[in-house]
Formats: structure tokens, sequence, C-alpha cells
């Protein structure tokens, strides 16, 4: 996840130092995470291979060839999205401005979340994921291509992961750096096992590691004074709290990281 944030975020700032254009900035990040989720896929599911060792594997690749590549972006390339303000909406007192006024790429998000979750839950493609994750054995004795599900789950996390990649560079930074995802990755398989494996929960994940993510700019600018490296480290201490006592609480998907081969347990 952490290598399609980051080529997500690079293809974007490609793709704009290009054509100076946020849609195709976009296309490119989307192309970009789908790209990495293709490998991803193929040695997880088509080979067999260890799923950690190659996500580990394609962070450091990604990681890699992104600081080797940036020197050929254009140095001043500043790709920040204008933000869209949403009339009504964003008035309303202290959640207005920080949800509603922001860039489109931000109001994508709204479409995102509802569509992954029908997707999931009230589609058959989602009941046949589902199965694939809990007894892909069952699935598919029932007529269930077990990998090919499989696979096309990890291409839905490669898009969304570009797309969030994209808005960390455009509506966010607005100049590419190495350093720019900064661990994301990692905090978004944290707030999964924090959510219990569900979407709702997941959400409110996000939203909790979100805030903590925000102490380092908001609690000195209300006064307070704070380490700043204690400020940059807390939202990993708290994702390492949370996996250490949320971890062993949730029941993942029964097979999850289990390579299927038909016929063995």
């Amino acid at each position: 996840v952490e290598a399609m944030f980051l080529a997500g975020a690079f293809a974007a700032a490609i793709g704009f130092d290009v054509v100076e254009n946020e849609l195709v900035a976009l296309g490119f990040a989307l192309g970009a995470g789908l790209a990495v989720a293709l490998v991803q896929a193929h040695m997880s599911h088509n080979l067999t291979a260890n799923q950690f060792v190659v996500g580990l594997t394609l962070n450091i690749l990604v990681l890699g060839l992104a600081s080797f590549l940036e020197s050929e972006l254009d140095p001043g390339v500043a790709g920040r999205a204008d933000t869209d303000r949403i009339p009504l909406l964003a008035d309303i007192p202290l959640i207005g401005e920080a949800l509603f006024d922001r860039s489109w790429l931000f109001h994508v998000i709204w479409i995102v979340i509802p569509v992954c979750w029908w997707l999931v839950y009230r589609t058959r493609w989602g009941l046949e994921l589902r199965a694939s994750g809990e007894d892909p054995q069952s699935a598919d004795v029932s007529g269930i291509d077990v990998n090919k599900r499989r696979r096309q789950s990890i291409y839905v996390a490669g898009l969304t992961a570009g797309a969030g990649g994209a808005y960390l560079m455009l509506a966010t930074v607005g100049q590419f750096e190495d350093s720019l995802v900064g661990g994301r990755g990692f905090i978004a398989l944290a707030a999964v096992i924090f959510g219990g494996w569900t979407l709702r929960g997941t959400l409110g994940g996000c939203l909790l590691f979100g805030v903590v993510l925000s102490f380092r700019l908001s609690l000195p600018a209300l006064g307070y004074e704070l380490n700043g490296d204690l400020l940059a480290s807390l939202p990993f201490i708290i994702t390492i709290l949370a996996m250490t006592i949320f971890a062993s609480r949730v029941r993942p998907p029964a097979a999850l990281a289990q390579p299927f081969i038909r016929g063995l347990k």
C-alpha cells in the first residue's frame, strides 16, 4: 500500500509537470497505483510468493525508483489544486471548512467510500471476494475463481491508493518529495486492524489517525509548547499501540495472506 501511494504521488507529479492538468495527473496516478497492484497480484496469487515479502520489496523498490527519478522532475513544479467550496455545507460551524472547502480531489472521497462499500457488500463480486478471503476451498467448489477475485481486489486497492497519492501531491503538498507519503500506507493498514476489518471501523481508525497527524500543526498553533520530534513521531506511536492492542482482539479474514492452491488446506 505504501508503494501504491508513493507511485501515485510520483506519477501525479510527472503528469502535472507534463500537461499541467489535474485530471490528467490523477489519471497518471491511477495508472501507477494499478501498475504496482498488478505486480503485487501476479507475484502473490499467480506465483504464490509470500505476500509480506512481495509488499516489502515493492515498498523499497518504488521508494528507490522515485528517489532516483525525482531528478527528472522540474524542481519548481507545483501542483496544488484549487479549493472548491460547497455552498451552505462549508458554512457549518467547526467542520464546514475542514470538510467542504477543499480541493475537488478531496470531494471524490465522498464518492469512493460508498462505491467501495457497495462493491464489497451489495454485489455478487463482493460476496465472491469475501468468500475467497474466508474459505477459499469452499469458494472454489462453488465455481469461484479464487485467485482471480483476490487479484481484482488488489487492483481496486491500487487504484484507490494511487488516487490517495495524487491527493497528497496535488492537494496537500504541491511538490513531490520521496518522503511525501511518510508511512501513511502502514497507517492505513493499522486503521483496518484498528477498525476490526470493517469499513465503518476503518473509517473511525482513519479519523483517529488523522486527528493525531494534525496535532503536529494544530497544537503549536494553539500555543502549546511541545517537542517537535515527539509530535512528528506521535502518529507512529499511536499506530504501534493500536496494533498491539487490537491485532489480537479482532478477527481478520480466515485465509488472509494464505496462498490458494486448489485441493490444499
